[in-house]
């Protein structure tokens, strides 16, 4: 075999080794899978102008709870906020899940641009189909407490 080949055939096989090495996991989503055991509801069933017009229901997990409840404290870090999607005919909530929306609380000063949050869109199957999308951080950058928002929690609980 000739030296140019076997350079060749080298180069080929650490550019694909590399490509399978760089290929990250697949993200996990930022929520158990058996989340409604252990998380409260929120905000209960209802229509929403954003969310691509579908119909959610928002839930706490338990170090969340508090904080979004009586707005006197910090969202400790890594406490989830989580949004059930439905279709926007299932005024109820009781049909399948479409998808969720999740908003994790990071360490202060960890993600500016994103607000000191981690953002997810999950689909049904519990892919994760985004992260961090402007979208997401963009909306919620004005949920203030000027705009009945805490800490880019956009909704006043019941």
């Amino acid at each position: 075999m000739s030296r140019g080949v076997l350079i060749a055939l080298s180069c080929m096989a650490l550019v694909s080794c590399a490509d399978d090495e760089a290929t990250p996991p697949a993200a996990q989503p930022l929520f158990p899978a058996d989340y409604a055991a252990s998380y409260t509801e929120v905000r209960d069933c209802r229509q929403s102008g954003d969310h691509e017009l579908n119909v959610i229901r928002i839930l706490a997990a338990p170090e969340a709870l508090s904080p979004y409840q009586n707005r006197d404290a910090p969202f400790p870090t890594g406490a989830v906020i989580l949004k059930e999607e439905y279709d926007f005919g299932d005024l109820t909530c009781e049909g399948p899940i479409k998808q969720w929306t999740v908003m994790a609380r990071l360490a202060d000063g960890s993600a500016p641009d994103a607000l000191d949050w981690h953002w997810q869109r999950v689909d049904a199957n519990r892919v994760v189909a985004a992260e961090n999308e402007s979208r997401c951080y963009g909306c919620h950058s004005g949920c203030t407490p000027a705009n009945d928002g805490y800490d880019h929690t956009c909704a006043v609980p019941p």
